[in-house]
């Protein structure tokens, strides 16, 4: 497919739904082309207030500034995420331990699932504890961390971070509002959170 020339077709501003009915398309594909768009530099979020607006350009956007959220997950999970979120981090490279605690702040399904590979590439704890603290996630980076470890590899977790998450205040039960699985019952005593996952959910992120 030519995506110059589809991004000439769709230029301005545009939502899913509305590049669905000019091109009289479904959705899945629509949410295709945005992905293939932006992989190639034709799109720029402009909004994501309730729904997110597109800016479609033929004139690629210049690819400046660090790999996003996005952008990092995909790079270790499995599970690919197709929707543009944030393109690039200017003044410093998003770390792994960064991405996971921004997608937990995401409140997102598909995002925190996807992120749970990156508890095979963590290299820095400490950092870890300490930002999920600064965003009051602690509990839910522990539960987390348990869940993934019962289906992936994961880097083991060093005992006095394992304690501060544990011991650490309890902010919230929810890890997305009203959502909870009666598959991991245990981990959820543990911690004292909700998990919104099945074992089916988690059969998508294995990497063996």
């Amino acid at each position: 497919m030519d995506y110059q020339q589809l991004a000439k077709e769709l230029e301005g501003l545009h939502t899913i739904g509305s590049i669905t009915a000019k091109m009289g398309i479904k959705k899945e594909t629509a949410v295709n082309y945005v992905y293939e768009l932006n992989k190639r530099g034709y799109v720029e979020l402009f909004s994501r207030k309730k729904k997110r607006i597109y800016r479609i350009s033929p004139l690629k956007k210049l690819n400046i500034g660090n790999p996003g959220m996005y952008d990092i997950i995909n790079k270790y999970s499995p599970m690919k995420l197709r929707e543009p979120y944030e393109h690039t981090i200017y003044g410093k490279e998003l770390s792994k331990e960064e991405a996971l605690v921004r997608a937990i702040n995401s409140k997102d399904y598909r995002v925190i699932l996807a992120s749970l590979s990156l508890f095979s590439h963590m290299t820095d704890w400490k950092k870890l504890n300490d930002l999920a603290k600064q965003s009051r996630v602690q509990r839910f980076v522990g539960a987390l961390y348990d869940l993934a470890a019962r289906f992936i590899r994961v880097r083991k977790m060093d005992n006095r971070t394992r304690n501060s998450l544990l011991n650490s205040e309890l902010h919230d039960t929810y890890l997305i509002s009203k959502l909870r699985s009666d598959d991991f019952i245990d981990l959820e005593k543990i911690w004292g959170v909700y998990l919104p996952f099945n074992n089916s959910d988690m059969e998508r992120i294995k990497n063996d």
